[in-house]
């Protein structure tokens, strides 16, 4: 044990010494880098998209009391749940952007302003995101072009083939959220505490964040947004 804690000071003392000589030598050199704080990196493209965190089953709503006043009944194309929405903004690369947790009740659309501060370029959300003063908005106050696909009763609209091939490929989020539900485990109706209901999706973000190989467009360096 003496000989190894020696050895670590030694190889400390070491680098305490060496370190500035050598980024002084880099710098006259011409090969100093700059040595930036890793950071996430938005190309402009995001996709944004809620799930469902259900609390318990639909049968024990009425008598589940753990999250009485903070759940609500929300219901989504798979259906009526009780608990909550997880609220996700990712960019190509499948990287978290924002997140925000709403009672299940909250409409899709009013967590977005809070969710698009930092953003820029061009959101896409799917049909539950349609709204002409919400895209105005965010425009307006962002700079951030609002893209979603058009249901059914709506006439076509202009659409970039960019645009349009992005809109396409909206389920990198949905491949995201389900490896979120299903290997992070952010989802279970066992929770007995509101505590650990919010430091397990956290934990399971986290987890996710975390993953070397997470899913992505491939879009680096191919793909340019016109002005």
């Amino acid at each position: 044990m003496e000989s190894l804690t020696e050895l670590f000071c030694d190889v400390d003392d070491f680098c305490q010494a060496f370190m500035p000589i050598w980024n002084h030598q880099l710098l006259e050199s011409g090969q100093k880098r700059r040595r930036r704080a890793r950071s996430l990196q938005n190309s402009g493209i995001s996709f944004i998209d809620s799930t469902s965190l259900d609390v318990c089953l639909n049968q024990r709503i009425h008598c589940h009391k753990v999250f009485a006043g903070l759940a609500a009944r929300g219901h989504t194309s798979m259906g009526w749940f009780f608990g909550f929405k997880l609220h996700l903004v990712v960019n190509e690369r499948g990287e978290l952007l924002q997140f925000c947790i709403t009672p299940g009740n909250v409409d899709d659309r009013k967590p977005v302003p809070r969710l698009a501060k930092k953003l820029f370029g061009k959101l896409f959300g799917d049909k539950g995101y349609i709204s002409n003063p919400l895209a105005q908005s965010l425009r307006e106050l962002f700079d951030l072009q609002l893209i979603t696909k058009l249901r059914d009763n709506m006439k076509n609209q202009l659409m970039l083939l960019s645009d349009r091939l992005l809109l396409r490929r909206r389920a990198i989020i949905e491949t995201i959220i389900d490896q979120l539900k299903n290997i992070s485990q952010i989802e279970h109706s066992r929770h007995r505490s509101v505590l650990n209901f919010f430091v397990n999706v956290l934990c399971g973000l986290i987890a996710y964040c975390l993953r070397p190989v997470k899913p992505s467009l491939g879009l680096d360096n191919l793909l340019a947004l016109p002005a």
